[in-house]
């Protein structure tokens, strides 16, 4: 993560919430056979203590996860930044981005932990793109569910420490700010340049 303090999130809940939007996220790992990462759909919990995702069986990092220390990221919206959008001579081109790093040991959920992790998952993104009806697993036929869940894999990580880096020109004044939002949204990154001022304003 960038060290400058200035790039951390001053609202506590802020990491949280990127992690419930976004709800996607790549989990390292070390293994026996070198460093593995695995793209998983993830679920928070409510009080932001524990992350809960599943993996193909066949995946590489699904055998070696269930007690391994792991790494869940989270990626936001990123962009180029152009030094000449800068009003101060000397400057470089830099990167804008939001990045949200949890740390924890993954443990492995038992058959009933991860039909609910599912229903979660499927109950939430339904929610969210307005299905009416939702799809639920009663939709399927038992016996081809249980054949797909036992295609995978669930876990849960208990979260030991996140590590948050929005990095949004909190660095520089507010009219140069101004210049690198616009500069981001003309390029086609809308929602860096809203969050930049959204965030300016805050």
């Amino acid at each position: 993560m960038h060290p400058d303090p200035k790039f951390r999130p001053r609202q506590e809940d802020l990491p949280a919430l990127f992690v419930r939007e976004i709800a996607f996220a790549g989990i390292f790992a070390n293994t026996p056979d070198g460093p593995r990462v695995a793209h998983a759909p993830v679920v928070l919990s409510e009080d932001a203590t524990t992350l809960q995702f599943h993996l193909a069986r066949g995946n590489g990092l699904a055998k070696h996860l269930d007690g391994a220390n792991a790494l869940a990221v989270v990626q936001g919206p990123d962009a180029y930044v152009s030094a000449s959008w800068y009003a101060a001579p000397g400057q470089v081109p830099t990167w804008n981005y939001v990045a949200i790093e949890m740390e924890g040991v993954a443990r492995r959920l038992e058959g009933r932990e991860v039909v609910a992790q599912l229903d979660t998952l499927s109950a939430q993104h339904e929610a969210r793109i307005g299905a009416n009806p939702p799809w639920t697993r009663d939709k399927m036929s038992p016996a081809l569910f249980s054949k797909m869940t036992g295609a995978i894999i669930g876990f849960e990580m208990r979260i030991v420490a996140w590590r948050s880096t929005l990095k949004l020109s909190q660095n520089k004044t507010p009219d140069e700010r101004e210049r690198v939002a616009a500069g981001i949204e003309a390029g086609g990154h809308g929602a860096l340049a809203h969050l930049m001022r959204q965030l300016g304003n805050g």
